[in-house]
């Protein structure tokens, strides 16, 4: 669970960048990815809910499809340019959602690696839908927890949308990661977060990663 005020202050900030609540994070995640990592070409796997025609809106099924965005970090932007890279490739991606991941994967056709998804291997996802009971006339409806025991990436990053504050979980392949990277990993986001709300025009090389106490 963030911090109250950091996410209030992050939803702030998106407003007045005039940019949705996903778009800013997934940049910040971007920017975190291509701190840890070094890499300037990231591409971030990204569920959208696929329900693009109306008559869907009703139907109980599973319409999910999976969009790759790619975002290139090189030459030092800052995370403003970050934002507004993001916020174009993220836009294109949309205009192209009826696309099936599946498609796009046949029709490149990368090198496929056995045990790793194609194109990817890091998720991102905002929940924001309603957290309210479901109601069916005749019908008692209760959430079922499933435990799946296995991830489908190296990591996959899903945040909820409250209205106090932003919270969530990230679920990833322990046998490349220890626990105490993750916690790590997630404690580094928030500080990135909280270092992007006091400066957004500074270059992500210099936005902030770790506290004083890791400093010294």
């Amino acid at each position: 669970v963030m911090d109250e005020e950091l996410s209030q202050s992050v939803k702030a900030l998106c407003k007045k960048q005039q940019c949705t609540l996903f778009m800013f994070l997934l940049a910040a995640f971007q920017c975190l990815l291509h701190r840890y990592s070094g890499q300037t070409d990231i591409i971030v796997g990204c569920p959208i809910s696929g329900r693009i025609d109306l008559k869907t809106e009703n139907l109980i099924g599973m319409f999910v499809n999976t969009l790759p965005l790619r975002t290139d970090l090189s030459g030092n932007p800052t995370f403003l340019e970050t934002l507004n890279r993001v916020r174009r490739t993220a836009l294109d991606a949309y205009e192209n959602q009826h696309a099936p991941f599946q498609k796009v994967v046949e029709t490149l056709r990368p090198e496929r690696t056995r045990g790793y998804l194609p194109l990817f291997q890091v998720m991102f996802a905002l929940q924001n839908a309603s957290t309210q009971d479901l109601e069916l006339p005749g019908l008692e409806v209760q959430p079922f927890p499933v435990d799946k025991q296995t991830s489908m990436t190296d990591i996959s990053l899903t945040l909820w949308d409250r209205p106090q504050s932003l919270s969530g979980w990230l679920e990833y392949d322990t046998a490349l990661f220890h626990e105490k990277t993750i916690e790590r990993l997630l404690h580094h986001f928030q500080i990135l977060l909280a270092s992007i709300v006091a400066d957004p025009g500074r270059r992500i090389s210099d936005l902030r990663l770790m506290d004083e106490n890791e400093w010294n």
